[in-house]
């Protein structure tokens, strides 16, 4: 029998996730309230800008909001690279953390491996057979939301930009929260199972031990 490590229990990932998603909501509405009134006065103050009490006070809260939202961006992939790579070594021990690396960071190719990977770790938890569409549907709805999620914040950030801040708004802010959910479910789902895997010796263990000491009482 393989030996089988503690799964992760995701609770990081939930976490970091929320806190992404409630620091880009944040952001949001700075923006809609803000944003555009800011990005006219900078605009027109020039070199002065920085200096003007008018805007100051503005982009000291902007700064603020858009370190929380970078800082809880890289500790949500932070703790979901960690969780991915646990949950690889808890289907199997010797698993590398290379893999899991290379299929988010290097480019184009994490436009496809990451999920393929974690398709993976689903079939190696050895889940029973009837829920294989319903993950096939969860797991391809979360990566065609994330991709989308992904294009329109870049598009937003880098180009459309004009006469804002960042160009965020509602659109960028549900579809990231959709995405972070169903990265949620994904994280759950693998888990469970995982977990429930993990279990079945300690009980089986118990249950040989319960049998045992009724039969030394006899």
């Amino acid at each position: 029998m393989r030996a089988i490590q503690t799964p992760p229990t995701g609770a990081a990932v939930y976490l970091t996730l929320a806190t992404q998603v409630v620091s880009l909501g944040g952001l949001v509405i700075f923006e809609q309230v803000r944003g555009r009134r800011l990005a006219e006065q900078i605009a027109t103050l020039g070199g002065e800008a920085r200096g003007s009490e008018a805007v100051v006070g503005a982009v000291t809260v902007f700064a603020v909001l858009m370190m929380v939202m970078v800082v809880a961006t890289v500790a949500a992939a932070v703790a979901y690279l960690t969780w991915l790579v646990r949950a690889r070594q808890a289907n199997s021990p010797a698993a590398p953390a290379s893999p899991v690396l290379g299929a988010w960071l290097v480019p184009f190719v994490n436009l496809v491996a990451p999920v393929v990977l974690v398709d993976e770790v689903w079939r190696e938890a050895k889940p029973p057979f009837d829920r294989r569409g319903r993950w096939l549907a969860l797991l391809g709805a979360w990566w065609a939301t994330w991709l989308v999620a992904a294009g329109m914040v870049t598009y937003q950030l880098l180009v459309n930009g004009r006469g804002e801040l960042t160009g965020l708004g509602v659109p960028e802010l549900v579809v990231t929260a959709v995405a972070a959910l169903l990265c949620a479910a994904t994280v759950r789902d693998i888990t469970a199972i995982q977990r429930s895997l993990h279990a079945a010796p300690a009980i089986r263990l118990r249950s040989l031990s319960s049998v045992d000491s009724v039969s030394r009482a006899s």
